[in-house]
């Protein structure tokens, strides 16, 4: 059996190691339009804080592909799937023959029409390549504007500032990671993050980039000028689904799949960012790896293997803070009741969001500590309606649910 995968991110080379696990006979060629070999997304914002050098990028050693007889063609861009024919065109006009095809084609950068655009000195973070481009520009920068204060957004913000520049964060809606915290959560995220020197606009977004050949200002809808010599742009990513569109591909916002990570094609899988499952593209590592899994058992014959969608869950350090946000964790109504603790002078806020007593949603920040409890309760659907009295009157208490449950873990 002969298995291409297009792609080299977290989701391809996972299918390709799960491949090849199960049937050390399979041969299982990569192709990447990149020219690095695979290496974490998470881990460019290490490189641009100057916590690893380029050369530390790479996930696994070249011996490591040997060994398992993975063969990578690096700078080599699918132009074109034939399904009809199993066959694919490469970007040096050669072609290759596959059995059973993955497409783990990912995502891009998204940048908005914002005039001023293409000026020098405006970037966006989604590659090596781009990463390598930013470090470069930090060294000639005093002050950057990173536009988007999502996930993304805050940790490249993060970053910049490690680089001893003044940095500037503007986002559209009115708090911080909006799809992960709520008001006061997001509240106490921004006072931590301005405590670290990074000032954070709310509410406004960019009119216009200005500057003449070189970015010189940031010019935002509510007329306020910000002198800057760069700007970051992280207003979220695109599904790369130009080659299975082109195949003739069942798409929607990404390469429509289903249990079986099969697309609308028998003989070709997607999975990553751009594989779309009951209407969702999840775009978060830990989603493109449990659909890497499944693809991986189905094509090596495990026909059971099926996929479920994930409970969403984000864990990451925000410029150093700990946040984590898991299941329904700023949801509304339906039923919900929400218990809170808050310490603002500790940085530490915690959340759970209930159903029917059960636990279906949670928000962590600055106590990493209770991020496995949180997972756990959520995971088990843990019945915790006696605390929620108790709860309401004191606060939430999060240590003394710990002890319960290690008590109970050691009782049976």
């Amino acid at each position: 059996m002969r298995l291409v995968i297009v792609g080299n991110g977290v989701a391809g080379i996972t299918t390709a190691r799960g491949v090849v696990e199960r049937d050390p006979s399979a041969e299982v060629v990569v192709y990447s339009a990149e020219p690095f070999p695979y290496y974490p997304r998470p881990r460019l914002i290490d490189l641009l804080a100057g916590q690893v050098t380029p050369e530390q990028m790479p996930f696994y050693p070249e011996s490591w592909y040997q060994e398992r007889k993975i063969q990578t063609f690096l700078g080599q861009r699918v132009t074109k799937v034939l399904p009809a024919e199993h066959r694919l065109l490469l970007g040096d006009g050669s072609s290759v023959i596959y059995d059973q095809l993955v497409l783990a084609t990912g995502a891009r950068a998204w940048v908005p029409p914002i005039p001023g655009c293409t000026l020098g000195g405006v970037y966006t973070l989604r590659t090596l390549h781009d990463a390598l481009a930013l470090r470069e520009g930090i060294r000639r920068s005093r002050h950057a504007v990173v536009l988007g204060g999502g996930l993304l957004g805050l940790d490249t913000a993060g970053a910049l500032r490690a680089n001893g520049i003044g940095v500037t964060v503007v986002e559209l809606l009115p708090r911080l990671l909006p799809r992960q915290l709520d008001e006061e959560g997001a509240g106490l995220l921004q006072r931590l993050i301005e405590a670290r020197g990074i000032e954070v606009i709310t509410g406004d977004s960019c009119a216009a980039i200005e500057g003449a050949d070189h970015v010189q200002a940031v010019r935002l809808r509510s007329d306020r000028v910000i002198a800057t010599d760069m700007v970051v742009i992280s207003a979220g990513v695109r599904p790369n689904v130009d080659l299975a569109q082109e195949a003739g591909l069942a798409c929607g916002r990404g390469i429509v799949v289903d249990a079986r990570l099969r697309t609308s094609d028998p003989d070709i899988y997607a999975v990553g960012d751009a594989a779309e499952f009951n209407g969702v593209v999840w775009g978060i590592i830990p989603a493109a790896l449990a659909q890497a899994q499944v693809a991986a058992a189905q094509i090596t014959g495990d026909s059971q293997a099926t996929y479920q969608d994930i409970v969403p869950s984000t864990t990451l350090k925000v410029t150093g803070i700990d946040v984590t946000s898991v299941g329904e964790a700023i949801a509304k109504g339906d039923g919900l009741v929400e218990v809170r603790h808050v310490d603002p002078a500790a940085g530490v806020y915690h959340k759970l969001a209930l159903r029917d007593g059960r636990v279906v949603g949670a928000i962590v920040i600055g106590d990493r500590s209770k991020v496995r409890l949180v997972n756990q309760l959520i995971a088990q659907k843990s019945d915790v309606s006696a605390h929620v009295e108790a709860w309401r009157r004191h606060g939430l208490d999060l240590s003394a649910l710990q002890v319960a449950a290690n008590r109970e873990m050691r009782a049976r």
